[in-house]
């Protein structure tokens, strides 16, 4: 058998230097109002489970969220940052209300994920306007540079984050930058990156489809998740597979994103206070 190789692929030159690359365009407009849609009617018709469906592994659930998760618009610009071999741990919207107070504090992802190495990427694909009054995300170029910093859990109303985690450092918000994204559109971010969101001051809704990408050979520290093999191969068998649902809210497709984001808000909370 031949030996894997254990070198990790370097990261984009310039994706290395800030932590994210903005904007890049990877469906037209016409498709992301089709999602838009579809969230809307999700929201519509399950009322709060709804809410829980999107904020969780929402492409365990609906055949055309998996498909997105896979497509080669994303992955062609992915795999340029972390190489030929992907797994999606995890894919889930970050929705505001028009008119809504709700935001996400300065913070950086991977602190309570429980995965290593810190080589991942988030792409957060725009489903509706991300603009500034919208509550756009805010990125503190080259923040990720220094590795993972400390955060305190806040639980605060209206903060998005699992546990409404903030840093324990300042943040020179002078140096933010506004990652105004168009429905279709999409940034790329590092694991490690400093980044947060104003609440949503405009008359639309903000949803934006947040993909989390991470290498085959990354592990997950504290318990056996699940991941989706999205291009290449995994010669590593670190997680378990994610398998396509049948339908949109298939029983199977439901029983099995209810075990799999158990063990994962396991890991999440563990150590919460709250």
């Amino acid at each position: 058998m031949p030996e894997i190789a254990t070198s990790h692929p370097p990261l984009h030159e310039k994706f290395d230097a800030q932590g994210f690359l903005s904007p890049i365009r990877v469906m037209s407009p016409e498709a992301a109002a089709a999602i838009a849609d579809k969230v809307s009617g999700i929201e519509t018709e399950y009322g709060a489970d709804g809410g829980d469906m999107l904020r969780s592994n929402t492409h365990f659930l609906f055949p055309e969220l998996y498909d997105l998760v896979c497509s080669s618009a994303i992955l062609d610009h992915v795999e340029e940052v972390l190489g030929p071999d992907i797994l999606c741990w995890s894919a889930s919207f970050f929705s505001k209300p028009p008119q809504d107070p709700s935001f996400v504090s300065w913070h950086q992802d991977l602190t309570y994920w429980g995965l290593e190495p810190a080589d991942i990427v988030t792409a957060w694909v725009a489903i509706t306007p991300s603009t500034k009054a919208s509550g756009c995300m805010r990125v503190v170029p080259g923040s990720h540079r220094p590795g993972q910093l400390g955060h305190s859990d806040t639980f605060a109303a209206g903060n998005l984050l699992s546990r409404g985690q903030v840093l324990d450092v300042a943040v020179d918000e002078g140096s933010a930058v506004d990652l105004v994204l168009q429905p279709g559109e999409m940034s790329l971010h590092h694991v490690l990156v400093v980044h947060g969101s104003d609440a949503n001051q405009s008359d639309l809704p903000r949803h934006g489809f947040a993909i989390r990408y991470i290498p085959t050979y990354c592990k997950q520290i504290g318990g056996r998740t699940t991941a989706l093999l999205v291009r290449g191969r995994d010669r590593y068998n670190h997680f378990d597979p994610v398998p396509r649902p049948q339908a949109d809210m298939h029983a199977d497709a439901v029983a099995f994103r209810a075990k799999a984001n158990k063990v994962v808000k396991a890991i999440l909370m563990d150590g919460a206070k709250n």
